[in-house]
């Protein structure tokens, strides 16, 4: 039998507003929009569809310190996650956002008109506080703190929204399923329990196992429900793992399983995930949920120990279960025994029994080289679908970001690493110079510092794409800030897929030298007040961190420079 939806009643909004739909779509047309951000856009389904139940739009300041404070909203029902909708001081004056007003929420694919919220308030928040609280630590190596400091902006809005339409998908539609639709699909096929499943990964045998055996401990049907919404950056992509996810699908004994997609936004926030995606999956109709090893852990801190402890997630999830109404299925890491050629829970095997297993790392690593994938790890066809997106690592795409003072020389590194690259051979080479890309894509942009992160936003999409394409992509931005080099290397590792590997090389040629070997005269003119925001005499330079080459011309000859990025590719096997 179906849970009930958490809070007592399954919110599904698109079902409720259905009825006057036509005049909220005409009222949506007259009213000023707000274009919704990929983790907006998640959100919002998921609200307007019900699978955030109890929640009706964003959440107001008194539900966001309430859950940030206590996992609770103010009403005191048991929530976990802020769920928020961001805004810039800017977009509050240029859309009159004020308690009352109406803003039509707009699909950023497409600019359709989804919904409407009318605003509760608006209001400003901690972010450090924000990060500590709900991510345990404000460190950016968590990659939603990373998003928290470099891409959410200063206010957010709260509020209620009205339903216009479901935002339209065109990717696996057949297993695109409303709570609605899978507690119906649930019934008809008279299964009573059901046991779900969450990943952000491929599965192998280990998952297999895993879940075969919590359905039948449990006396029930496993739900495949893996996230294809924002997951961490560097995942594998969503249309790789839904191949692999069908693959494996035809592992289970006929009848016992079903695959349905979730378009949520990850987090990775731990413990505090868990609890949240117990209640997703608690409102679209599962009876148990699996919670294993480390769950919606991001891996390593600053410091290079783990976020959070192996086991915390299933303490939080244990400690509200009461609440929750989902019995948790807590699972350790499967480990594979050649003896007896099956696996088991790593606390039940006896010590000194062989055992083997193939970490993410190593999986990766055999992927990239061609290495062989043992049949014990996974299964044929599994691998086979990896292996079709992701070759050889010298046929993958990459992205070199050099970033340096104006006049510096980078442009020149730029030129003679395209002239290198293409002597090379085996990939088309693009090259992104900073002046030329802002004058072909954004010639309205200004150079404030907002204007200089939007067009690093746009650079670095068209980076990342031709990276996915297999392109060797030469990037020459000045991006004098680290949260904006830190959005360009985020935005391709997250949308480069194979491609995504991003170099950044700081060409650190002092001030004066820039300065005094300008020709042009463009640092003369900064200094006498002509130019405004001119980065290293009116704006600081910010000296990148954490570059994976650091390089000068007045102390190397191009050729040499060009060299020694040419060989941190080579010892990564890009060449």
């Amino acid at each position: 039998m179906a849970t009930i939806p958490h809070g007592g009643i399954l919110k599904d909004l698109v079902a409720r507003d259905e009825p006057i739909s036509e005049q909220l779509n005409e009222e949506a047309a007259k009213l000023k929009d707000i274009v919704l951000t990929e983790r907006q856009l998640c959100d919002l389904e998921l609200i307007i569809n019900g699978g955030f139940s109890p929640l009706e739009g964003f959440m107001n300041e008194a539900d966001y310190t309430s859950v940030v404070d206590t996992l609770r909203l103010a009403d005191g029902t048991l929530f976990s996650m802020p769920v928020t909708l961001d805004a810039s001081f800017a977009d509050i004056e240029r859309l009159s956002i004020v308690p009352g007003a109406r803003i039509t929420l707009r699909d950023p694919r497409d600019d359709e008109a989804l919904a409407i919220i009318t605003v509760d308030d608006v209001y400003s928040y901690d972010s450090v506080k924000e990060a500590i609280q709900v991510f345990g630590a404000d460190d950016p190596a968590h990659p939603s703190v990373a998003y928290l400091r470099n891409r959410v902006k200063p206010f957010y809005i709260g509020g209620k929204v009205q339903a216009i339409q479901a935002p339209s998908h065109f990717d696996y539609v057949a297993l695109r399923y409303t709570p609605a639709e899978l507690r119906a699909h649930f019934k008809k096929l008279a299964w009573r329990r059901v046991v779900a499943f969450q990943t952000r990964n491929p599965m192998h045998r280990a998952h297999r196992e895993l879940t075969v055996r919590a359905a039948r401990q449990r006396q029930a049907n496993v739900l495949i429900h893996p996230v294809v919404g924002l997951t961490k950056p560097g995942d594998v992509d969503h249309y790789t793992r839904v191949r692999v996810y069908e693959a494996i699908m035809a592992k289970y004994p006929n009848g016992m399983g079903h695959l349905a997609l979730l378009p949520l936004a990850m987090r990775m926030a731990g413990p505090r995930e868990a609890v949240w995606h117990a209640i997703i999956r608690k409102n679209f109709g599962a009876t148990h949920f699996i919670v294993g090893r480390d769950h919606a852990g991001p891996g390593k801190n600053s410091q290079g120990k783990d976020f959070y402890g192996p086991y915390d997630a299933q303490e939080l999830v244990e400690k509200y279960k009461d609440e929750l109404q989902i019995e948790m299925v807590p699972f350790q890491q499967m480990t594979y025994l050649p003896s007896t050629d099956e696996y088991q829970p790593i606390d039940e095997i006896p010590a000194g029994v062989q055992t083997l297993d193939i970490s993410g790392t190593e999986l990766r690593k055999r992927l990239r080289t061609g290495a062989p994938i043992p049949d014990w790890f996974s299964y044929e066809a599994v691998v086979k679908r990896l292996r079709e997106s992701y070759p050889p690592r010298n046929k993958q795409g990459f992205v070199l970001c050099l970033t340096g003072l104006h006049n510096s020389g980078k442009d020149i590194i730029a030129k003679a690493l395209q002239v290198a690259l293409n002597e090379q051979g085996g990939r088309s080479v693009s090259l992104l110079l900073g002046e030329t890309v802002r004058d072909d894509l954004n010639p309205k942009l200004g150079f404030t510092p907002e204007e200089r992160h939007e067009n690093l936003q746009r650079v670095s999409f068209v980076a990342g794409e031709l990276a996915r394409a297999g392109a060797a992509v030469v990037a020459a931005p000045i991006t004098p800030e680290e949260r904006s080099r830190a959005l360009v290397k985020d935005t391709i590792v997250q949308n480069g897929g194979a491609g995504g590997n991003f170099f950044l090389i700081h060409v650190a040629t002092p001030l004066e030298h820039c300065e005094r070997t300008d020709r042009k005269g463009i640092y003369a003119q900064a200094r006498r007040g002509e130019i405004e925001g001119f980065v290293g005499v009116d704006t600081e330079y910010e000296v990148p961190k954490k570059a994976d080459l650091v390089v000068d011309v007045t102390t190397q000859s191009i050729p040499a420079i060009v060299h020694s990025i040419v060989l941190l590719l080579e010892t990564t096997s890009l060449l």
